[in-house]
């Protein structure tokens, strides 16, 4: 009995600093309201939101749990501070002449991609939560066994897709009838890839991909494309910066999550998938159309691959910190103390 209360009583100390770390958000946001967007883009607004992206940069250090740490670390840290480097010169999503503090607030907090009119429906059905959310459930039970790796590896794989749906699908809920707005889906069926450019371009984690498009690809390839590089060179940069950039703010989030130095063995899974798309687009450009291989082929060797060497380089930082173990006992906790309020 004790030793529940126990784990309740860190639950509850859990969500109070998890209220606390968003509350300092909002405030921070506030402030960058009413004072940066009212500065002219460039280094002096750069220097008013330079103590925003250095407090977003710790947050998920004061809290201890690991899904609320990388919820914190995805959204505040990568994607939020993102936008607010974007909007130093005043691109990307965020408004620096909104007249509503909660659109500024939306936009700035979540991924947003469009403003719905009254009667547009959610890209995604919320009927299909409750089943990935049910599948997500099941599949927590044979992690706790003893599992050939591959097996493993691939649970992995499956519950990382679903819980970003999850995620993604119930804040869209919530910011639709909040805001009238719609976020960006994380995933569009990347199962289905037929390439490697196929799987990081337009399938996983769009919400990811759509930001470093803008942050670091962009700059990239317009910096260089009138370089002594050409345009084409210029476009392989890029590509090549924007794995880098991913790899080092995965190695982040990783060592917010499991407090260990990092590895750099998740820098070096982005950046082989990053020589990797390069190599398949000059292959497919030298080959052309005619010596393409059919889809059932290039679908299982892509994913294949994409597993692999997850397993190779991606997953084994968490798994040798004992992140996953950890957070499938704090599910399990939490599970305990709400159905211990009821029974």
């Amino acid at each position: 009995m004790n030793m529940g209360r126990g784990k309740c009583e860190e639950i509850e100390g859990e969500m109070k600093s998890l209220m606390k770390v968003w509350i300092s958000v909002l405030i921070s946001l506030c402030y960058c309201y009413f004072i940066s967007t009212r500065l002219p883009k460039g280094m002096l607004r750069f220097v008013s939101l330079s103590p925003v992206l250095y407090q977003f940069s710790i947050l998920p250090l004061q809290l201890s749990s690991v899904l609320p740490t990388g919820v914190t670390a995805f959204f505040i840290t990568f994607l939020t501070n993102s936008k607010l480097l974007l909007f130093t010169f005043h691109l990307g999503p965020l408004p620096s002449n909104s007249n509503s503090l909660l659109h500024f607030l939306s936009f700035a907090c979540f991924p947003i991609t469009q403003t719905l009119k009254q009667h547009t429906k959610l890209t995604l059905h919320p009927i299909f939560l409750p089943i990935k959310a049910l599948l997500f459930g099941l599949l927590l039970i044979p992690i706790k066994q003893k599992l050939h790796p591959t097996l493993l590896l691939s649970l992995y794989c499956i519950l990382v897709y679903l819980l970003l749906d999850i995620i993604i699908g119930l804040c869209n809920i919530l910011v639709n009838a909040t805001f009238r707005v719609q976020l960006q889906l994380p995933s569009d069926e990347p199962y289905l890839s037929t390439s490697l450019r196929d799987f990081w371009g337009r399938r996983w984690n769009l919400i990811v991909t759509h930001t470093l498009r803008h942050t670091v690809y962009n700059p990239v390839r317009s910096l260089l494309s009138h370089s002594l590089l050409g345009p084409q060179w210029a476009s392989v940069s890029g590509v090549m910066a924007t794995f880098l950039v991913s790899g080092l703010m995965h190695e982040l989030i990783f060592y917010y999550v499991t407090r260990v130095s990092p590895t750099w063995e998740v820098t070096c899974f982005f950046l082989l998938h990053g020589v990797c798309v390069v190599a398949e687009f000059g292959a497919a450009k030298w080959l052309g159309h005619k010596c393409r291989l059919h889809w059932a082929v290039t679908g299982p060797i892509t994913v294949g691959f994409v597993i692999a060497t997850a397993g190779w380089l991606f997953f084994p930082p968490l798994i040798r910190s004992g992140a996953d173990q950890r957070s499938i006992t704090e599910f399990n906790n939490v599970i305990e103390c709400v159905t211990g309020i009821f029974y």
